[in-house]
């Protein structure tokens, strides 16, 4: 053997065990010791080649001296020198045949046996030593070093793997577990089908879900088996559902996921999901979304119906008239009626919410059954519903409908015991004529609705052009109010009131008036409720009440002050807190304060009692105005210490008449007298009327008889020369009519 072919062989054995490492899936073994022993394998291979060479060259050399020694020699010595040579060379070839062969089982063989072996476990790749030759092993050699280096890094190999395929299948089987600890435990039924439609795995909620039992083994069985079972077992399931599924998922091609709900026999809904698989198997799911659709069905009425009485709101409200809009037809007409219950506030603060809700549900029925197929009804919030009437063939038909509403809706009716009527307010605007726009129709409904209420509630009205400018009017009077009560246009003016016994001035009523700067003059009839409606009450009445305080404290200590209260003021529930702030800045002594209020404060509000209270502990008198005019009971007069009552005007303007009001008036001071009140005719405008008055025993007298209300300077001139002069009232003209307070 060559030293080319002995090199080739190492480079193979290095080859091998390069092979070997890599095919033992990256060993963390050493092999640095093992290149170690090879390199000295390779310097040995080097030497001894050196030795066998050199052995060569001396040969040759001994063979190029014999035959020069040769052609020095006689012919009669050729033979004998060839004989030597012939012995020479035959000494070399043995001794290259000894040396080769001692170096090919010394050291070539075991190569190649060690390099076979290596090949072995790189081929097997169970990593396993037991491959390498023992004879190796037990060699003291480097190449026996180099087969135990071998031996144990197939070992170390081999316990790696194993300990790898340990730790491989330990994951295996946890990962398996917990996959089917989720199947079984997931809320939705599932099962997987092969390609072949097989039901291959199902978990236990499948079987719950259509009441199949555990002891059913459903691998197996095809789609269509699995759809018999359950029509079996009562579920009323498609037999073509899942097939309908399957089919739409191949229908659309590659890995698509399809989805349906059905209904079952007992009336849950079903949503079935299927999802293709790449081996073209499928992953169905079953889930029971009963609760859920409710859930959304609930939530959807919710949205589009009134949760107390069950009518369209108004959103759906909203929505059906743009429908009713879009798809009248030619020629048809339809109307708009907006209804508000009148005193539906009353109710609630007096009997509750609950029997308010009571009152609105059965408006609400009373109502639907009134409309029927004539249109639809909708609550549109608190007390307000809404008509669309259909199919209108002439004006008639519209007030007849309003009539069986006013007729429906004044019906008694009980609500929890309770035996209540009720009466509304309805507006109502034609359509195409007022209007064909959506807003513009509700806006016009809505005006004509508040026309109604201002006509004194319990009619109705059609929508009119001229309601647009009122309401247009009333807003800019509004944003002028709030303007003139920050620019403090607002004067407060002074009307006195007598004694009727001597005709002294006992007091003055403290009246706003405005002088508007375009407008002239504005009556509190106008701008009153506009501050009542917006909350400018509060700021125009805690004004009033400082600046007339203020005042007051200036005129002599025998004169009161009465100052208006709005119900509105009463219910803010700071009322006695800013009275009392006002009376300490002012300085105006409490006795010579009567707050004036009017029956509207006391209808069923209890809260207004307590304030009451509060006012009478500051030493404050209070005065009942308009007594008569309103929701008169006595049983104010019983609950509630007033100090006076005031006799409204439309009981002192016909007084002096056979048939007029003076049978009343008696009775109301007669009932004042008895509870220890004054009384105060408002209204007085002719002597007649004041000498009535003092004949039926009244206290005391307001009215342009005596003085119309004056600025503040002229009434504490009129106090100083009334004084100063003793002049009865019969002794003053009168002033000329202005607006009464």
């Amino acid at each position: 053997m060559t030293y080319e072919a002995l090199l080739r062989l190492v480079e193979q054995v290095k080859g091998t065990s390069h092979l070997a490492e890599s095919s033992m899936f990256r060993s963390k073994v050493d092999f640095i010791e093992n290149e170690r022993i090879k390199q000295s394998l390779v310097v040995r291979l080097q030497r001894e080649q050196g030795q066998y060479s050199v052995a060569l060259l001396n040969i040759m050399d001994v063979a190029q001296r014999i035959n020069r020694n040769a052609q020095l020699r006689t012919e009669s010595d050729a033979n004998r020198a060839n004989w030597e040579i012939a012995g020479g060379v035959l000494i070399a070839v043995f001794l290259v045949m000894v040396i080769g062969l001692y170096f090919r089982r010394a050291v070539a063989t075991p190569l190649e046996v060690l390099t076979h072996n290596i090949g072995k476990v790189a081929i097997s790749g169970d990593g396993d030593g037991r491959f390498i030759d023992d004879k190796l092993l037990l060699r003291r050699d480097e190449i026996g070093d180099l087969a135990k280096q071998f031996a144990q890094s197939f070992e170390a190999l081999a316990t790696a793997r194993r300990e790898l395929q340990e730790a491989s299948r330990a994951e295996i089987s946890l990962q398996r577990d917990r996959l089917h600890g989720a199947i079984e435990n997931m809320p939705q039924g599932l099962y997987m089908l092969d390609r072949d439609g097989r039901i291959i795995v199902a978990n236990r909620r499948l079987q719950e879900l259509y009441n199949l039992g555990t002891d059913i083994d459903l691998l197996g069985m095809s789609v269509d088996a699995f759809i018999g079972l359950c029509r079996e077992k009562g579920a009323g399931v498609k037999r073509t559902l899942s097939n309908q599924i399957i089919s739409d998922v191949n229908a659309h091609g590659g890995y698509q996921t399809s989805q349906r709900l059905t209904e079952l026999d007992d009336g849950r809904v079903v949503t079935v999901t299927v999802m293709r698989l790449p081996d073209g198997g499928y992953v169905v799911t079953h889930e029971d979304i009963t609760e859920r659709k409710r859930s959304e069905e609930q939530i959807t009425h919710l949205a589009h119906y009134d949760a107390l009485t069950d009518l369209p709101n108004r959103a759906l409200f909203h929505e059906r008239l743009k429908e009713e809009l879009v798809n009248v037809p030619l020629g048809q007409r339809l109307a708009l009626h907006y209804i508000d219950i009148d005193e539906f506030k009353g109710v609630n603060d007096s009997l509750g919410h609950l029997i308010g809700d009571e009152l609105l549900k059965s408006v609400a029925a009373s109502l639907s059954a009134c409309v029927g197929k004539a249109g639809f009804v909708a609550r549109l919030g608190g007390d307000e519903f809404a008509v669309v009437q259909t199919a209108i063939r002439n004006r008639e038909d519209v007030e007849q409908l309003i009539e069986d509403i006013l007729t429906a809706i004044r019906a008694p009716r009980d609500c929890l015991g309770h035996q209540l009527t009720a009466d509304a307010s309805i507006g109502v605007a034609m359509i195409p004529e007022h209007g064909t726009n959506l807003d513009q129709i509700m806006k016009n409904a809505d005006l004509a609705m508040y026309a109604a209420k201002a006509a004194g509630r319990r009619t109705w009205r059609f929508f009119e052009p001229e309601m647009d400018a009122q309401v247009k009017a009333r807003h800019q009077l509004e944003v002028d109010l709030r303007q003139a009560i920050l620019d403090d246009q607002l004067e407060v003016y002074y009307q006195p009131f007598l004694s009727l016994q001597d005709d002294r001035i006992v007091g003055c009523e403290a009246l706003v008036r405005w002088k508007h700067p375009t407008r002239g003059n504005v009556s509190p009839a106008e701008f009153i409720p506009i501050a009542e409606d917006t909350g400018l009450i509060h700021q125009l009445g805690e004004r009033v009440l400082h600046v007339a305080c203020t005042e007051a404290a200036t005129w002599p200590d025998d004169i009161r002050l009465a100052v208006n209260v709005s119900p509105v003021q009463f219910k803010s529930g700071t009322l006695a807190l800013k009275v009392a702030n006002t009376l300490a800045t002012s300085g105006l002594s409490p006795h010579r304060l009567e707050l004036e209020i009017t029956e509207a404060v006391l209808i069923r509000d209890d809260d207004a009692l307590d304030t009451l209270h509060q006012l009478r502990a500051l030493g404050v008198r209070i005065a009942l105005d308009d007594f008569g005019t309103g929701y008169s009971s006595l049983s104010y007069l019983q609950r509630i210490p007033f100090d006076k009552i005031k006799i409204d005007r439309c009981f002192v303007k016909d007084i002096t008449e056979s048939e007029g009001s003076a049978a009343i008036v008696q009775a109301v001071v007669n009932i004042a007298a008895i509870r220890k009140m004054s009384t105060t005719a408002e209204g007085v405008e002719t002597e007649a009327q004041r000498q009535a008055l003092k004949r039926l025993g009244c206290s005391e007298m307001q009215g342009y008889l005596f003085s119309p209300p004056r600025p503040a300077a002229e009434v504490r001139a009129l106090f100083a020369a009334h004084r100063a002069d003793g002049r009865t009232a019969s002794s003053f003209g009168r002033g000329p009519r202005s607006d009464a307070a």
